[in-house]
């Protein structure tokens, strides 16, 4: 008995994904101390985009604190990624748009040995060198690339490659419409789209009785199918941007 006493295991810790699931069931008290403890974590991400550090005091902060805290209410633990790199999407897409919204274009600084060039006309000289147009062109290929990455990890916990994609996607035009409707009928229905994450296949046999096309053609698209279905729950703001044409048929 004093043995079980003395050797009583901890009380196991919550993880962050546990966390947000009772923060989104009403726990403010957790919510307010998330949020305070996870201001660096925002501040990093938010000075990603900006290229420049980052004080409380700035709007681009408060922006990413509020997507942040979007983030907690909207993650479904689901999918299987981790609240942190959800959330991280979350801020860096509010940021961007806030600066695209209000024209917003953030300073360059010199760094010499680790430091910030004190000089003044520092920063004009640099966007002397380098154009606003420039500056901004780069910062957008820099969060195209980190959006491909995540989506290849996405697609690898589907046992997909992009190879497999440009193997498997449909030949035809409106084939790839077809299946980008049947991908869209799968995430409109909560209970497909939770099989879809929890068995990593397709539920095939609902989705049949749901759209248009044959078994068969489901079956024969299962790939791109799911890797459409992907990019539509995934916060891929410049995928989507690339298929919304076709969505909106």
């Amino acid at each position: 008995m004093l043995s079980l006493l003395l050797f009583k295991k901890k009380k196991k810790k919550k993880t962050l994904e546990e966390i947000a699931v009772e923060i989104q069931n009403g726990n403010d008290e957790l919510l307010n101390q998330l949020l305070s403890d996870y201001k660096p974590f925002v501040k990093k991400a938010v000075s990603k985009v900006c290229k420049r550090y980052i004080n409380e005091s700035d709007d681009e902060f408060s922006i990413g604190l509020i997507a942040f805290h979007e983030a907690i209410q909207k993650y479904e633990h689901t999918k299987g990624a981790s609240l942190l790199s959800f959330a991280e999407v979350i801020v860096k897409r509010k940021v961007i748009d806030y600066l695209r919204k209000h024209g917003k274009h953030q300073p360059l600084h010199l760094e010499i040995n680790g430091k910030e060039e004190q000089d003044e006309q520092a920063p004009s000289t640099l966007v002397d060198r380098l154009s606003i147009e420039e500056f901004e062109k780069n910062r957008e290929i820099e969060i195209r690339r980190e959006e491909i990455l995540r989506y290849q990890q996405d697609l690898l916990r589907f046992g997909l490659t992009f190879d497999d994609l440009v193997k498997n996607s449909p030949k035809h035009e409106d084939a790839r419409m077809n299946a980008i409707q049947v991908a869209k009928t799968l995430m409109a229905h909560e209970n497909l789209k939770n099989y879809l994450f929890q068995h990593q296949r397709l539920p095939i046999k609902e989705l049949e009785q749901l759209v248009s096309v044959s078994r068969k053609t489901i079956e024969r698209n299962r790939k791109y199918i799911i890797a459409i279905a992907l990019i539509l729950s995934g916060d891929y703001v410049y995928l989507l941007e690339y298929i919304k044409g076709r969505m909106d048929g």
